[in-house]
């Protein structure tokens, strides 16, 4: 699944230490999500949108090929 994770988070001049203590997880968690390595629990999909301030379907595509 891609996603807009590591944009969005550059953006806001986060390091995935610090998204990742922001939201409850380990950087490891953010780094396998960027990576597309792992995809989020429904619960941790929803997490990150809020602290994005966004849908959930315009951090992930599930149906995308592409890196974003």
């Amino acid at each position: 699944m891609n996603n807009d994770v590591r944009a969005r988070r550059e953006e806001r001049g986060l390091s995935q230490g610090g998204l990742a203590e922001e939201v409850g997880v380990t950087r490891q968690t953010i780094n396998s999500i960027e990576r597309g390595r792992y995809d989020p629990s429904l619960e941790l999909a929803f997490t990150l949108a809020a602290f994005f301030e966004c849908r959930i379907e315009d951090l992930f595509d599930p149906d995308g090929d592409d890196a974003m």
